[in-house]
């Protein structure tokens, strides 16, 4: 992990002076001490041409309880003068073009000029104007989004646009119809074809973490699916998220054949069979661990080019390079519900005869947890644990806005 380093040069004047001597703008420097000056300034301009900046966690106090996650994002809101371009110190023009987000998240980059733009990261930590945190939400999608309306109910609970973004991530050629006001409207992003199993899917989740980057706003970042549900308004989801200290990812040590089992000897030296870690697909990270993930050139390489069915990247990949580079910023656990009671390679899907008043309830009520353990949030037992859950079918949209409103709290 890279920290900030900041150098303090003294002007390294001489105090006294020597009216004997002639002025020194009237004598040449000696060779040696002008080569010497040279050196100096091209080795100060390389170390400050390669250092970089690591962006801690947002340390804050634990959410223990519902109601403390709703009143902690009412004080969240941006300050009524963030936008303003009045000059002075509060910002102005000529920050607005670093500040403000592109209307469309369309764009004509390749993959890898979109990595190395989205890498870039300010060596000076403290931002210059009154940043008010995003979460940026990643759908990674086959094509139609047939949850929208509930997602689109969601949304209106924030308030406006200045504490989310969305990008979606679809099949190429795929052309949504969404109306201009729709928070989906013009947020598709450049794609490509992906595969279940294959390294394909980890390139499109790279690739929209790649494009929220591009967002300096964006501060944490979901990925989610067309399957996926809020269980909790906006207000919850967003105090729950921009307050954690963590990065919620899974990931753990599975000894069987389905976790290191798939352990890849060429994968070695950079990850080992005791350091192979299993975990969840759907991520959320803070901006600090997805810069790395789109600059890694270290662990992406090796796992794309051996980890092949039955290795599947997209559950070894983050879990198995986080755990190794940043275990202390990892929660080891998914905020996203799945059902795996069923057995077989992929969770239950649930339709319009499984959504009802209980089902929702266990969901959203303090029976929530991973097993038969607690889920832990900034170091203490936490009440909520989940903040969406998957898969849900088409046919599940309609009971689930019929229900959003009391069991939700939204809609």
């Amino acid at each position: 992990m890279q920290g900030v380093v900041v150098l303090d040069a003294a002007n390294g004047k001489d105090g006294s002076s020597n009216p004997a001597r002639p002025p020194p703008s009237s004598r040449p420097l000696p060779a040696r001490l002008l080569l010497f000056a040279v050196l100096a300034t091209g080795s100060l301009a390389a170390v400050l041409l390669l250092l970089g900046s690591g962006a801690g966690g947002l340390a804050s106090p634990v959410l223990p309880r519902l109601d403390a996650l709703s009143a902690a994002s009412a004080s969240r809101q941006p300050p009524p003068c963030a936008d303003d371009d009045r000059g002075g110190g509060g910002g102005g023009a000529g920050l607005e073009r670093w500040t403000r987000p592109p209307a469309s998240a369309w764009h004509n980059m390749t993959d890898e000029e979109l990595m190395w733009a989205a890498s870039w990261r300010p060596a000076v930590r403290r931002y210059p104007y009154r940043r008010t945190p995003k979460v940026a939400f990643m759908f990674l999608t086959r094509g139609p989004l047939p949850l929208a309306p509930l997602w689109e109910r969601f949304f209106a609970g924030a308030g406006g646009r200045k504490l989310y973004s969305v990008y979606v991530h679809s099949t190429p050629g795929y052309r949504p119809e969404f109306p201009p006001t729709s928070v989906f409207y013009r947020r598709q992003v450049p794609s490509q074809e992906v595969r279940w199993g294959e390294s394909s899917m980890v390139d499109a989740e790279r690739r929209l973490l790649a494009n929220a980057l591009l967002d300096g706003g964006n501060d944490r970042f979901v990925l989610v699916s067309e399957s996926c549900v809020p269980l909790f308004a906006f207000p919850v989801v967003y105090a729950y998220l921009t307050r954690s200290r963590h990065s919620f990812v899974g990931a753990f040590d599975d000894p069987g054949p389905h976790g290191r089992g798939r352990y890849r000897p060429a994968l070695a030296p950079e990850v080992s069979r005791h350091q192979w870690r299993k975990g969840a697909q759907w991520f959320e990270l803070h901006r600090a661990l997805a810069v790395e993930v789109v600059a890694d050139a270290r662990y992406y390489p090796k796992f794309r080019d051996h980890c092949r069915p039955p290795c599947y990247v997209d559950e070894h990949y983050l879990p198995t390079a986080l755990s190794v580079e940043a275990p202390a910023r990892i929660a080891n656990r998914s905020v996203t519900w799945v059902d795996w009671s069923r057995g077989g390679a992929h969770p239950a899907t649930f339709g319009a005869g499984d959504v009802d008043e209980a089902f929702l309830r266990r969901l959203t009520t303090a029976e929530q947890r991973l097993g038969k353990r607690p889920c832990m949030y900034n170091g203490q037992p936490a009440e909520v644990c989940f903040l969406f859950a998957r898969k849900f079918a088409p046919s599940a949209l309609q009971p689930l806005l019929a229900l959003a409103p009391k069991l939700l709290g939204y809609g």
